[in-house]
């Protein structure tokens, strides 16, 4: 009887054992051992590859969430096995956008070359930038609210704006209406996560619209409790210390014009239903609205910036949900106090900082970063959108988004708040 019991106490404390030493060993050297593409990590000598005898096949390198997914789940099967493609072949660049997607050739591309030996000093920009936001991360005396919780603190659903490539050791924090579709195409074609006929997309620009924005096309953040149970927590920590961060930001006022613009201006049957009949019912005075958006746009009836200010700064909305993603805050989206980001680039500054954070991430021969949209909502827009906008309602606004502005050093809109 006693040898019974030691022998089934053996059957279970053992592979708990191995889990832990498998979970320190991660920790301690984990992704130090794959090759990561970026100049963020420790430099090499020239044709050696850490972990890799020379000879030695690329194939050898296993998937890091394969690999995880082999020793943390007993029903993994033995023979399972992930091929990971050299990369190579330079990508041609297209001409053109992709003829099926609409809205995009109504948009319009800016196709002409840009310089990228006469951009701003990227380097000393970087520094400032990650300094400002450092800064007021650390300064007691500037507040807002989730600014002081740990990363453990923050709910698994409000990770999923954190997209993982796992091939280069990137982890993309993306922020809607700024340049967030096309960073989610480069970001696809660099994690091979879409196929096209069998083979993954090469030019970012070829990627449907429709499949940039489904959710099941990207590792995300959120995605990993269901991959890895109660480890997710400590991958996750393991692969913010490892892989190279990076966001976009742009100026808080002109994203939310932007948001308008996209969603409200534009027939967006989603958008109809779920924001703007509300809007128009409560700020408008509206009764027995049409049930589609074609009906009510042939009406006349849209939601006016006045109302989608209203509905921002409203106490209600925030009680019934949080706000949508495109009006967000991203202090909410990306957490920049509780991750510690490599690169922050800003959408006045596209064009240089995509360039050179392509660089930075060694895949600049693997692709470019598309064109830029000629039509950009401007910073000088401001004076006429909040013109008919009461200054008590700025002041509130501007206190909403005061973080991002803050934090990513992008100046008071004093002309806006003033008298």
């Amino acid at each position: 009887m006693t040898k019974a019991r030691w022998f089934r106490l053996s059957v279970v404390l053992v592979p708990i054992l191995m889990i832990l030493l498998i979970i320190v060993y991660w920790d301690n050297v984990g992704t130090a051992n794959f090759y990561l593409h970026t100049s963020f990590s420790r430099p090499h000598s020239s044709g050696a590859v850490p972990g890799i005898a020379e000879g030695e096949d690329w194939e050898a390198l296993r998937d890091v969430d394969e690999f995880l997914a082999k020793l943390l789940s007993s029903s993994v099967k033995q023979n399972s096995s992930i091929s990971k493609k050299t990369e190579q072949l330079l990508v041609q660049g297209s001409s053109k956008p992709v003829a099926s997607n609409l809205e995009e050739n109504v948009r319009g591309y800016d196709w002409s070359t840009h310089d990228a030996r006469a951009s701003l000093d990227q380097e000393k920009l970087q520094v400032e930038r990650q300094r400002t936001l450092r800064e007021f991360c650390a300064n007691s005396s500037f507040t807002f609210p989730t600014k002081e919780r740990s990363f453990d603190d923050i709910p698994n659903y409000e990770l999923n704006h954190l997209i993982v490539d796992d091939r280069h050791g990137i982890i993309y924090c993306y922020v809607p209406k700024v340049a967030c579709t096309n960073w989610k195409r480069v970001m696809i074609v660099l994690s091979e996560s879409l196929l096209d006929q069998g083979v993954p997309y090469r030019d970012p620009l070829d990627i449907p619209r429709e499949h940039v924005h489904n959710t099941s096309t990207h590792l995300t953040f959120n995605k990993f409790w269901r991959r890895y149970g109660k480890f997710s927590r400590h991958l996750m920590k393991i692969k913010l210390k490892k892989y190279t961060k990076f966001l976009f930001v742009r100026d808080p006022f002109v994203r939310l014009i932007s948001a308008f613009r996209s969603k409200f201006e534009l027939e967006n049957e989603e958008f109809y239903r779920r924001f703007a009949i509300p809007m128009l019912k409560l700020y408008s005075n509206h009764t027995n609205l049409p049930t589609s958006v074609s009906e009510a746009f042939g009406a006349g009836l849209k939601v006016s910036f006045s109302d989608f200010i209203q509905y921002l700064l409203d106490p209600r909305t925030e009680k019934m949900a949080p706000f949508n993603e495109h009006w967000r805050q991203v202090y909410r989206l990306c957490h920049p106090c509780q991750i510690d980001y490599d690169f922050i680039g800003k959408l006045e500054t596209l064009d240089e900082d995509a360039a050179h954070l392509l660089q930075l991430l060694k895949v600049d021969r693997l692709l470019r970063f598309p064109p830029s949209y000629r039509n950009r909502t401007a910073s000088s827009w401001e004076d006429d959108w909040f013109a008919k906008i009461p200054l008590a309602w700025r002041r509130q606004l501007y206190k909403l988004y005061e973080p991002d502005f803050v934090l990513f050093g992008y100046p008071k809109p004093e002309n806006l708040l003033k008298d």
